[in-house]
């Protein structure tokens, strides 16, 4: 599939109300898992029908559930019955192919967002969509696939930590979120080590994969520059929306410190993108460099042979009279001159640092 865009022929015309899944499917089965707590309890669960959540609904604990697998239309289309959610936002749960964004409705924030993972064994990033519902004292989350990613996040809420557990489905969405963006910057500095590690190579010997590791890195970036800039753009109208789902006396310096970082997420793929670029440069012109060196000692042979073969050339022709080939000596006068001819080249070339 198509890294930087996708698109089926059969979603071509669709209604933006139609619940279809669009996208890669990643998983068989989907798993539900549902966290609810408040500073004082905790109470988590695995369900196996979405009905089981029903009863959280009018607690005033704080419930997170989270979805892995957004395949199954029929099921999504359940979560909206059960919480009351817009058909639009099933309809953007099931694209998975979409833009980061967020969206007000009337009983629910809706968050957008691409989470990155990086697979060293093949120097590859795969992306995956995470889609958020805030409502009030409510956060359904929706992965692609099953994933640990989020593991922190349930540690600390496991482990009583006071600010998570006292707080609503906002802060709780900027501690999901907070994960995501951590995630692009430790992706951008394991690229980027192994980046900086091939500059020196280049400079003393590059070898012969180098080019295809440079043009790899490069296809890297610009899908992570691909992901990151539409999530920098989310997290500014994040910062900025004005919706009674957000207290922003609460989790508004938490928002502007995501602005920090996926900013500077951004700015280091770009810095990443220019090094690059100036390998690139720097291989091409070692390369050429080195081939300059090979013509120009092969030059330099030529030209010293050039004065040795003139001179074969004349004595092998085929006159009668050649005077120098009777005299006794004229063998050896003939190498004692080449030899002479030789050594005056090599030191005239060595004088003008040709050599």
């Amino acid at each position: 599939m198509a890294r930087f865009a996708s698109q089926d022929r059969s979603d071509i015309g669709l209604s933006p109300f139609e619940l279809k899944f669009k996208g890669q499917k990643r998983s068989d089965i989907s798993h539900l898992r549902l966290f609810d707590f408040d500073a004082e309890h905790l109470e988590e669960l695995t369900l196996q029908t979405i009905d089981e959540a029903l009863p959280f609904q009018e607690k005033d604990s704080v419930s997170w559930l989270n979805i892995d697998g957004v395949h199954d239309a029929h099921l999504i289309s359940k979560v909206g019955e059960l919480f009351e959610l817009d058909r639009m936002v099933l309809s953007d749960v099931l694209n998975t192919t979409s833009r980061p964004r967020v969206v007000e409705y009337d009983n629910c924030l809706y968050i957008s967002i691409k989470m990155l993972r990086y697979e060293e064994a093949k120097n590859r990033v795969h992306v995956e969509n995470l889609s958020l519902v805030i409502a009030d004292r409510i956060l359904i989350s929706f992965q692609e696939s099953k994933g640990d990613v989020f593991e922190p996040v349930r540690d600390r809420i496991r482990n009583r930590k006071k600010k998570i557990r006292a707080s609503n489905s906002d802060y709780l969405a900027f501690a999901l979120l907070d994960i995501v963006i951590d995630n692009y910057i430790y992706i951008l500095s394991v690229l980027g080590d192994r980046v900086e590690s091939m500059e020196e190579h280049l400079l003393k010997e590059p070898k012969g994969n180098s080019l295809e590791k440079i043009n790899g890195f490069k296809k890297e970036f610009n899908f992570l520059r691909k992901n990151i800039l539409p999530a920098k753009e989310m997290i500014n109208a994040l910062v900025k929306v004005d919706s009674d789902f957000i207290d922003h006396d609460v989790v508004g310096v938490h928002l502007r410190e995501l602005q920090g970082n996926i900013a500077q997420a951004v700015e280091t793929s770009e810095s990443y993108r220019e090094i690059l670029s100036d390998q690139l440069n720097i291989y091409h012109t070692t390369i050429s460099s080195r081939l300059n060196d090979i013509m120009k000692f092969l030059t330099i042979f030529s030209v010293i042979f050039i004065p040795l073969t003139f001179i074969a050339g004349i004595y092998g022709t085929n006159f009668d009279n050649v005077p120098e080939l009777h005299y006794e000596y004229s063998y050896f006068i003939m190498w004692g001159l080449m030899a002479v001819i030789t050594l005056f080249m090599v030191m005239y070339f060595r004088k003008r640092g040709w050599l």
